[in-house]
């Protein structure tokens, strides 16, 4: 019986995060665990949520968060679940596994790793849920899926040589369909312009809403360095159908924004979005187009609460809520 990967709306058992480390947070790490904590207690009110911490850190990350957040220790350098947590596909009998993609931090560009590349094993045991191995690098937040054999990404990112220099494109998607049950593949040209530390993940530019409807960046502002990006995602995505043969419906989210925060310049993506039971988690900085942002999400996800969440902090390390976060759907363990 075959596997396919279900699209982040469908039910889930739980959702992962790992608590920050020094390592992509510095002095500002008191901050990011409180915009953690703040986030995963935000995410326990609609499902349970699970909480890697290094060991000896159960403590201090339990007195900021929710007491329904389950700890588990395991050792790790990166706190972006989406990207290094496992990727658990569903047959029809309800039986779940656990894709292990292999995990080099994005290129090799933040070593060490071994330890989170080695903590979806671990994970993966604690959830009684089997492991399935991949010789290839993907993180994630480089793909977006409908459920329905469908999934979007960017050529920037997974045709990056830093990835898989020896995979083809239809050797990718190949394994794509293996491991995930993927029938097509929708590349999109590039990430956004400021991305350049996941070489351009597609949960900064778009996610599915629905089969066949997804939220897109958009980007008004001929001199804004996106500006060109966008337009030919748009053209890409326009052009493109759906393992069904469908067009596409897109919900453009407003331009962008941008200021400097703790010393660098930061966006909060909107289509950088957490998907709970019943909830739209949605990353916010206090902008005038949060409330813009957060009404197309609504019109997108008309059955669920669309919640705000401050994600200043978690984007100055160059990620998201979505980006903090990996879904563990329901299902029977095999």
């Amino acid at each position: 019986m075959s596997f396919r990967m279900p699209a982040e709306w469908e039910p889930h058992e739980r959702t992962l995060m790992a608590w920050p480390v020094h390592q992509s947070w510095g002095d500002h790490i008191e901050r990011a665990r409180q915009a953690y904590a703040d986030l995963a207690n935000t995410i326990v009110q609609f499902e349970p949520l699970t909480m890697l911490v290094n060991p000896g850190e159960s403590d201090a990350a339990r007195r900021l968060l929710d007491g329904r957040v389950e700890l588990v220790e395991i050792p790790y350098e990166s706190a972006w679940q989406r990207d290094s947590g496992p990727i658990v596909v569903v047959n029809d009998a309800g039986n779940r596994r656990g894709i292990d993609f292999r995990f080099n931090a994005w290129g090799d560009r933040f070593p060490p790793y071994e330890q989170t590349a080695a903590a979806t094993g671990a994970m993966l045991a604690h959830l009684g849920i089997e492991r399935v191995p991949s010789d290839m690098v993907l993180e994630g937040g480089a793909i977006t899926v409908d459920g329905e054999g469908t999934l979007i990404t960017t050529e920037q990112c997974l045709l990056h040589p830093n990835r898989n220099p020896d995979m083809t494109r239809g050797a990718i998607e190949q394994e794509l369909g293996e491991k995930l049950g993927i029938e097509k593949v929708v590349w999109l040209p590039l990430g956004i312009a400021a991305d350049f530390a996941t070489d351009g993940h597609v949960d900064a530019v778009c996610t599915f809403a629905g089969p066949g409807v997804v939220l897109l960046q958009g980007c008004t502002d001929p001199e804004d360095p996106d500006s060109e990006r966008m337009v030919a995602n748009r053209a890409a995505l326009e052009a493109a159908t759906d393992a069904a043969g469908r067009s596409f419906k897109v919900f453009d989210l407003p331009d962008l924004p941008s200021e400097p925060f703790a010393g660098t310049e930061i966006g909060v993506a909107y289509a950088n979005v957490v998907v709970a039971n019943g909830a739209v988690i949605v990353g916010t900085g206090g902008y005038p187009s949060d409330g813009v942002a957060m009404g197309v999400i609504g019109d997108a996800f008309p059955h669920h609460e669309i919640v705000g969440v401050e994600a200043r902090i978690i984007s100055y390390a160059g990620g998201g809520p979505h980006c903090t976060t990996m879904q563990i759907p329901t299902g029977a363990a095999l």
